[in-house]
This record gives structure tokens, C-alpha cells and sequence, in this order.
């Protein structure tokens, strides 16, 4: 099923408060469909800021990247999927995401495994004792994580593109890091303006702090949908 421009772009609420996203998603409006509740937020705010989220009519990208045992993940997960949320994050190991996918069952809920932090560069991999590059390293745990099951996964947009031609159409490819031309790349490693990411094969981009921290959020998020929209456009 064909995706509505409108709908690939994920506001990350990245603050520390219920009362600060719900200003933001206030300021937004109906010009984001989709918002993205990570640990900050639901460390401060717990389950219920998911469900007033939803209350709002939006869509919830509920990015908690677990990552344990396997009967704490899938208990985690199936507390998840009752809330109602449309994605959920793992970390891309194969035990992780099996127990995600039996602890979905038969909601709705997408499972999405987390390759490499977009913030992570060579040098964090190999602080790590991982020798292999960052672009094999993500390509190593996409692979692993949809024949686990997983429904798609999180990799930078660097990495899209290798994706996708690895591992075709169907997965879901989530693209963080999205910094319009000549933002401020901030902590962000490896980086990708709205078209790119599209261009390179993403079906969602989750921004941050391009709309969180502009004068006019809502006409942030449309400045970039609009791009969105273009980039698919020429994608065809």
C-alpha cells in the first residue's frame, strides 16, 4: 500500500517533559501525522504520554531500542502492542527480535531492529572491539534482523541505498539522522537531508530538532514533507 507523503514524516518529541511535547504537538498541529516517543520521554512520562499521543490521533513510532533477555523483551513487547503503538524498536540481534516478533503476536504493530546508531562513526565500532566497517556492520545486522523476522529496520541514510538492494523492496527502512541543507549536523556522525533519504530508498524520516527547535514548527514539518514529496516524485 502506497504511503501518503504526510505520513513518512516522524516528529521525534525529544524533550524531557509530557507538558513540552505536548506543546509541541500542539504547535504542529495536523501537519505531523506520526510522533516519535523515545527514552528520554517515556523514562519521564511512561506509558501515558503514549496514550494521549494516540488520543491526538497520531500515529506512534515508540522508540525504546530494547535490547535483554529474551522473555523480558517479548513481555515488553506484547505491553507495547497493547498500547497501540505502530512501531516498535529493537536492537538488531537475532534473539531480540524473535522474542519481539512472538511477544507482537498478531497485532499490527511493526518490529524494527536498530542497526548502527546514526551518532556512531568507525572509531565508536572499533571502541567497541568490532572490526568491521560501519557500512558491513549495518549490512550484517539488516540481514540478520529480517530473517529473524523483523518488519523493517533503523539505519541511516548513508546506508539506505545498500540496503535496499541487498534485501529488495519489501523491509521497512526508518532513516534518523535528517538534517535539512545547511543545518547543523549537531551530534549526529553520519547525516542526510530529506530528499536523500528518499532518494536513497527510505520509507520514513524521523527529524527532531530541525522542527522541535524552529521559530514555526508546523511550517517546518510542511518545508520538509514538501521535499519529501519532490524526492518521490523524481524517485518515481
Amino acid at each position: 500500500m502506497a504511503i501518503e507523503p504526510r505520513e513518512r514524516l516522524i516528529l521525534a518529541l525529544d524533550v524531557p517533559s509530557a507538558e513540552e511535547a505536548k506543546r509541541l504537538v500542539d504547535r504542529v498541529r495536523d501537519a505531523v501525522a506520526c510522533v516519535k516517543i523515545g527514552l528520554e520521554l517515556f523514562t519521564a512520562a511512561g506509558p501515558d504520554i503514549v496514550r494521549w499521543a494516540l488520543a491526538q490521533r497520531k500515529r506512534v513510532f515508540l522508540d525504546l531500542k530494547l535490547l535483554d533477555i529474551g522473555e523480558t523483551v517479548k513481555r515488553a513487547t506484547t505491553a507495547a502492542a497493547e498500547l497501540g503503538v505502530t512501531f516498535l524498536t529493537v536492537h538488531a540481534t537475532g534473539q531480540t527480535v524473535r522474542a519481539a516478533v512472538e511477544g507482537r503476536g498478531r497485532s499490527a504493530m511493526k518490529v524494527l531492529a536498530v542497526t548502527v546508531l546514526t551518532s556512531f562513526n568507525h572509531a565508536d565500532l572499533r571502541e567497541m572491539g568490532i572490526v568491521e566497517s560501519v557500512h558491513d556492520t549495518v549490512l550484517k545486522r539488516a540481514r540478520l534482523a529480517i530473517s529473524s523476522g523483523a518488519d523493517g529496520v533503523v539505519a541511516s541514510g548513508v546506508e539506505a541505498a545498500m540496503i535496499r538492494v541487498e534485501l529488495g523492496k519489501d523491509p521497512i527502512v526508518v532513516i534518523p539522522g535528517i538534517r535539512p541543507v545547511g543545518a547543523s549536523h549537531d551530534d549526529q556522525a553520519r547525516v542526510t537531508t530529506p530528499a536523500g533519504a528518499i532518494a536513497a530508498g527510505g520509507d520514513y524520516l524521523v527529524v527532531g530538532r530541525p522542527i522541535r527547535d524552529a521559530a514555526d514548527p508546523a511550517a517546518a514539518a510542511r518545508a520538509i514533507q514538501a521535499e519529501i514529496e519532490a524526492a518521490l516524485t523524481r524517485r518515481g
